[in-house]
């Protein structure tokens, strides 16, 4: 076997060497009213481009990555990248193709309305 065949055949047999980022569970908040059901979802440093909100088959996924740019040696490091992610189950009156989300101050809101099916209505009683 040539020595530059057998080197591209070592490489491809090497394990892919990345360093992985902690995955953590972001805290939520979820409030509920007739109209919708409204997530807020603490996200610091994440920038939008960076969020993936996921609805399939009655499930909510949210995984956001923040990466932090420094410069110059690491003399101490508490407040590295990370990666955000939470899954919910989600009711499926939902209208998906309403859903929207907006990104303020760290702060993910995603509001998701509800069909009119599920929304409360008042059944009136008539005389007989």
């Amino acid at each position: 076997m040539s020595e530059k065949k057998e080197m591209t055949t070592r490489e491809e047999s090497m394990p892919e060497r990345s360093m992985d980022i902690p995955t953590i569970a972001t805290l939520v908040d979820i409030y509920e009213n007739d109209e919708e059901i409204l997530l807020h979802a603490d996200m610091p440093g994440v920038k939008k481009d960076a969020i993936n909100i996921n609805i399939d088959n009655g499930k909510l996924e949210i995984t956001g990555i923040r990466k932090l740019q420094t410069t110059g040696a690491t003399g101490w490091e508490e407040f590295g990248d990370v990666e955000f992610q939470r899954v919910f189950s989600i009711p499926q009156t939902i209208e998906i193709g309403k859903v929207n989300a907006e990104l303020k101050e760290g702060v993910l809101k995603l509001h998701l309305p509800k069909a009119e099916a599920a929304k409360p209505r008042t059944i009136e009683i008539r005389s007989a």
